[in-house]
């Protein structure tokens, strides 16, 4: 497909400067790629090409690394080279057929199947007994809430897997104390990493434009035996014994602040109010009160420490009613958010201006000293626990763009109708 590019930053450009490269060669050029005649790439094909039993490369280590790092195929880490053997491992631990068609993801639209799958999951250090985890998430990438065609936003949005139901145990998924650096969790986040990379298509630097970077995809456990409440997944409709796996994603991975009882207000409560203060902060926040289609870009997800939740869950808060409590609790002053709208986001209108179009809640058509929620739903808030069992953390973590999309994990990574 042939591209027509804007000249220059168009998010920072006013209006007058848009106008001008617009009708000032823009114009032209979607014109000429329009019309010119062009050769035809498939991108079939070359996924087709990722997928043949061809040799890229031999000779030492070193020689490998080289071939791989002028390939763009790695994360700049040293990594396990995907022999045809260690592939072979893998596939011994699906029913799929090493070709077949496990999802098609943008933005590169390339096939994902067993076999480069798998050819991933090696290169970042994963076990063969991963394989079925890994065909799950790579079957929740490619849905459509995931909406993994916008992931390369110049925000900086990484994914996180999240695993639910008995496989965590039996692949020994960390849920508690460091759970993003322990046990596999290291290797199946860095494996989605890599076929973010290789398989979806999102370069660093080129399309996957994060401004200051990111940090590794990671993954975590729910930990499920110390919730006071349903797991994660079983909010998203499957049943409480089955295995699976979230897809997310997050702008941040940030300080984690620690609820304390006082004498005048309980620790369950002092949680409660230090997420709905964690909201406000968030750099996103101008797209939080969306409603219509545009409620749908955006995601908050609070992990919590176990006392944590215990402690809210002790004082009578279901998870949905956390979820409301946040919902209506988390306010600020209309004019701090206009400020925010006018000074930090790329739409140049005002709350006022939104609100009569319908996109904002009709209250941020109101006073400036006005209080205004800043979730447009209850449903933005997704609550997960996990970590140290013996320590009061939470945090929040936004992200843009998409919401979280979860699949069964079968057995051998079959197909399996959907809950």
């Amino acid at each position: 497909m042939s591209i027509a590019e804007y000249p220059g930053p168009l998010g920072i450009h006013d209006a007058e400067i848009i106008r001008q490269n617009i009708a000032g060669g823009l114009v032209d050029r979607i014109v000429d790629a329009l019309t010119r005649a062009g050769t035809k790439a498939s991108s079939r094909k070359t996924a087709a090409t990722l997928d043949t039993l061809e040799t890229a490369c031999s000779g030492t280590p070193d020689d490998i690394d080289r071939y791989f790092r002028s390939k763009d195929w790695t994360d700049g880490l040293p990594f396990v080279p995907p022999t045809i053997e260690r592939v072979e491992q893998f596939l011994q631990h699906t029913a799929r057929s090493p070709h077949e068609e496990i999802a098609v993801l943008p933005s590169a639209n390339l096939r994902a199947t067993p076999r480069n799958i798998a050819a991933n999951a090696v290169m970042a250090g994963c076990q063969p007994e991963h394989m079925p985890l890994l065909i799950a998430a790579v079957e929740a990438l490619a849905d459509e809430k995931c909406n993994l065609n916008n992931i390369g936003s110049s925000s900086g949005i990484i994914p996180y897997v999240l695993v639910n139901g008995p496989i965590a145990k039996t692949l020994g998924i960390e849920a508690g104390p460091q759970l993003i650096s322990r046990g596999p969790n290291p290797a199946i986040g860095r494996a989605i990493g890599l076929i973010v990379r290789n398989i979806a298509g999102f370069r660093p630097g080129a399309s996957y434009m994060g401004t200051f970077g990111y940090p590794l995809a990671f993954t975590l456990a729910e930990l499920e035996d110390e919730s006071p409440w349903e797991p994660f997944h079983v909010g998203q409709g499957f049943a409480h014994g089955t295995s699976a796996v979230t897809i997310g994603v997050t702008n941040n991975w940030g300080a984690s602040p620690a609820p304390y009882d006082t004498p005048d207000r309980s620790g369950a409560h002092v949680a409660l109010d230090l997420i709905c203060r964690e909201i406000t902060k968030k750099t996103r926040l101008f797209n939080f009160p969306a409603i219509g289609p545009e409620a749908e870009n955006v995601m908050i997800t609070v992990l919590m420490s176990p006392p944590v939740a215990k402690s809210i869950a002790a004082a009578g808060y279901s998870k949905r009613d956390v979820q409301r409590y946040v919902h209506e609790h988390a306010r600020m002053p209309l004019q701090d958010f206009d400020w925010v709208l006018r000074y930090t986001a790329t739409m140049r209108t005002t709350a006022r201006e939104r609100a009569q179009a319908g996109v904002y809640p009709p209250e941020f058509a109101g006073a400036p000293d006005d209080l205004v929620r800043v979730l447009s739903s209850p449903d933005i808030l997704h609550i997960i626990v996990c970590g140290d069992a013996s320590r009061n953390r939470l945090m929040v973590m936004e992200g843009g763009h998409t919401q979280p999309s979860t699949r069964a994990i079968t057995p051998r990574g079959d197909r399996r109708d959907e809950t």
